[in-house]
């Protein structure tokens, strides 16, 4: 007969020592394995779900979050092993009755995964950037902003002047759809665009391209093709062997914060599921909880403090 409802940290500290002096785990594992049972526990929070009464579905659905934010299949599959364990355990000692994740499938790891940067990776890329020229400054910029923000290539490429909020660490993204979001800054990009901005003010631009930020020497706003550029080849000088695709530091971000502790629900609304209308509106969610989420758990911000 299942316990009902229980103290998950207490749990979780019997759970430990069953991995290493039951199971002999290193520590690296079972840090790993307590980390994947973490997410999986403010997810359900969020849902308002107990533990004790978990089902196949909420795994699932779990699961689905995970994708949608672009984590790994890999990722996942890791994860996947972390929450057998921890179930399997519960099960062992009569917390619940049922095992929800004995049918539970690892995801299916083709050939041509989504590659993620370590935050090291990225780091070792910027420090390859010449930031004694216009052109270096700028890309330093265009690599806080994505790495910072979660952009797409394309909403990268289209930020507006009007539309960034620096001194409060706010800009304002349109995506898919045209639909608008909000979407924190931190600290570092901030920095870094400011630089940009001063250096941008000397140069012409051509019609139509004056409220875009980021722009080429010659006053043309860049384009996806170029910015895939600047990415791969700094990836090469930085020694980078890893196949990188627009998107790489986009998957880099929404990693990092998952494995940084953020929640799924923050993630989602940073990568574009969080539309707003005015700027009314983005002065009333300035304290909100996706806010709080992000800047409390990216690295970069977590680096600056």
């Amino acid at each position: 007969m299942a316990r009902g409802i229980f103290d998950i940290e207490k749990v979780m500290r019997a759970y430990d020592a069953y991995l290493q002096l039951e199971k002999g785990l290193s520590d690296n594992t079972r840090i790993s394995y307590r980390e994947d049972v973490d997410k999986l526990i403010r997810y359900l929070a969020e849902e308002s779900k107990p533990l004790s009464s978990v089902t196949l579905d909420n795994l699932q659905n779990f699961f689905a979050t995970l994708h949608d934010i672009g984590i790994s299949p890999s990722s996942q599959s890791r994860i996947v092993s972390g929450l057998k364990s921890f179930f399997r355990y519960l099960k062992l000692e009569g917390y619940i009755d049922e095992n929800p994740a004995i049918l539970l499938e690892k995801p299916r790891t083709g050939r041509h995964l989504p590659e993620v940067l370590t935050v090291d990776e990225i780091d070792a890329m910027i420090g390859c950037i010449d930031m004694s020229t216009m052109e270096g400054r700028r890309n330093r910029a265009i690599i806080e902003t994505m790495y910072g923000c979660g952009l797409r290539v394309s909403e990268l490429v289209n930020l507006d002047l009007a539309h960034l909020f620096l001194d409060d660490e706010y800009v304002i993204v349109r995506g898919k759809g045209s639909k608008e979001r909000l979407v924190p800054i931190d600290g570092v990009a901030v920095d870094e665009i400011k630089s940009w901005l001063a250096d941008r003010a000397h140069i012409e631009l051509k019609a139509g391209e004056e409220s875009m930020l980021f722009v080429s020497k010659r006053g043309r706003r860049l384009t996806r093709v170029m910015i895939f550029y600047i990415i791969k080849r700094l990836c090469e000088l930085a020694g980078i062997r890893k196949e990188i695709s627009p998107h790489t530091l986009r998957h880099s971000f929404a990693t990092h914060l998952l494995e940084g502790g953020a929640n799924l629900r923050a993630i989602q609304q940073m990568l574009g599921h969080e539309s707003i209308t005015t700027t009314e509106i983005y002065l009333h969610i300035d304290r909100s909880q996706l806010r709080r989420e992000i800047l409390a758990h990216h690295p970069r911000n977590l680096r600056r403090n």
